[in-house]
C-alpha cells in the first residue's frame, strides 16, 4: 500500500505541470484558510525536484506571505558587540576559541558611544531595528563581578533615546530575571536560534545542548520580548531536520525566523561542506513558509554568497525581512543595493506585522 508521500512524489513524475501547479494552489488556499501544514505533507513537499516544480513551490509560498504578510520587508542590521574566543564549539562559526577561522576579529565589549554611533548608521540605512550581538554561552554564565549585562542594558535604553530604531539583542542563552531586565530596558524582540533539529544539533555543538537554547527561548517569551530564532540551511542535515526545525519553530510560537545559508568559514569544522544550491535554499525557504505562514520569515547571513544574481527570487518565495548591512564576520552588500532590489519587486522596507 503506498504512502502519502509516495502519491505525492509519483505526481511529480506522472502528472502535469498544471495539475501539480493546482494542488499547490489549493495547498496555499488551506493554509491561507487556517490549516496547517502537517509533518507528512511538508516531507512530501521536500521531494519536489527541478527548478520548474521548485519555482512552482515558490509561487504557492508567495501566495501565502502576500496574503498573510503582505508587502512590508522588515529590514534589521546587527552589530558584533564582542568578538572572538568564544567558550562555544559551534561547528559553523569562527569565533569558536575550539576553532578560530582565519583573519575571525578578536575584542571586547564595544563602548556604549560605539555601538550607539553605528544604530544611528544603521538607521540611517533605512533599519528599524538593531541588533546588538555577542559571543559566548550567554548572560546565565557571567561572573556576577561582570558589568557588561549592566552596560548592555544602557547601551540599550540609549539607542531608545536617541534614535527611532528599536534595539534587539543576541547575548546567548538568558534566566527569567534577565529577560525580565532587558523587557524593562526595552528590548522587544531577542534572536536565538536553535540553528538546526533537535537531532542533528549535536553534530554542530557539544559545549551546550538544543535544550539548552529553547529554555531561553520559553524565559524570553515568557517576560514579552518576542522570540527571533531560526537556524543555518546547508550545514549537512536532511529535508527531514529542516522540516523539523521549522515544525518546532511553529510550536514555540516564534515570531521572527531568521534563515541562514551557511557561507563555510575558513579554519572551521564546515569549511569543506559544499555550497548549498540556491534552488534547494529556495525550495527550503517555501517550506518554511508554508509551515510558518504568519512569521516573519527574514534572510540572514550568506544570501549574498549562495544566491548571487537569484536574491530576488527568494523575496518571491517566502520571504519577508532581511538583515540589511554587514554581518557579524562577513561583508553585506550595501543597503542602497537592497533597498532598489525592494523597489524592484514591489515591496517595502519597514516593519512586517507580528504574527498574534
Amino acid at each position: 500500500m503506498s504512502t502519502y508521500i509516495d502519491r505525492i512524489e509519483a505526481n511529480f513524475t506522472s502528472e502535469s505541470q498544471k495539475s501539480w501547479h493546482e494542488w499547490l494552489d489549493n495547498l496555499s488556499d488551506r493554509i491561507i484558510a487556517g490549516e496547517q501544514l502537517g509533518r507528512e505533507e511538508a516531507i512530501a513537499l521536500t521531494k519536489i525536484e527541478g527548478q520548474e516544480n521548485i519555482l512552482l513551490l515558490c509561487e504557492a509560498a508567495d501566495k501565502v506571505r502576500q496574503a498573510c504578510c503582505g508587502n512590508t520587508v522588515d529590514l534589521c542590521s546587527i552589530i558584533n558587540v564582542k568578538s572572538g574566543n568564544c567558550s562555544e564549539n559551534c561547528g559553523f562559526c569562527s569565533q569558536s576559541v575550539h576553532h578560530p577561522g582565519t583573519g575571525s576579529p578578536v575584542y571586547g565589549l564595544k563602548s556604549t558611544e560605539e555601538i550607539l554611533d553605528q544604530a544611528k548608521a544603521a538607521e540611517a540605512a533605512g533599519a528599524k531595528r538593531f541588533c546588538l550581538v555577542s559571543q559566548g554561552r550567554g548572560l546565565k554564565y557571567n561572573s556576577p563581578k561582570s558589568s557588561e549585562f549592566a552596560r548592555i542594558l544602557e547601551t540599550v535604553r540609549l539607542i531608545i533615546a536617541e534614535t527611532n530604531v528599536k534595539p534587539c539583542c543576541a547575548l546567548g542563552e538568558v534566566t527569567p530575571e534577565q529577560a525580565q531586565a532587558l523587557k524593562e530596558a526595552g528590548v522587544t524582540r531577542y534572536n536565538h536560534n536553535l540553528e538546526t533539529s533537535e537531532n542533528y544539533f549535536p553534530q554542530i555543538a557539544t559545549t551546550h545542548t538544543w535544550r539548552d537554547r529553547v529554555e531561553t527561548i520559553k524565559n524570553l517569551k515568557a517576560a514579552g520580548i518576542q522570540a527571533c530564532t531560526g537556524g543555518i540551511l546547508g550545514m549537512g542535515e536532511s529535508w527531514s531536520d529542516r522540516v523539523d526545525l521549522a515544525l518546532a519553530l511553529r510550536e514555540l510560537e516564534v515570531e521572527s525566523v531568521p534563515l541562514n545559508l551557511l557561507n563555510p568559514r575558513v579554519g572551521t569544522p564546515l569549511a569543506e561542506r559544499p555550497k548549498l544550491d540556491p534552488y534547494e535554499a529556495l525550495k527550503a525557504i517555501a517550506i518554511f513558509r508554508l509551515i510558518l505562514p504568519k512569521q516573519i520569515l527574514r534572510y540572514a547571513g550568506g544570501r549574498e554568497a549562495i544566491m548571487g544574481e537569484l536574491q530576488a527570487l527568494g523575496l518571491k518565495s517566502g520571504i519577508n525581512a532581511m538583515l540589511i548591512g554587514h554581518y557579524l564576520t562577513t561583508m553585506g552588500q550595501p543597503p542602497e543595493q537592497d533597498r532598489a532590489m525592494l523597489e524592484a519587486l514591489g515591496l517595502v522596507g519597514g516593519e512586517a506585522p507580528v504574527p498574534n
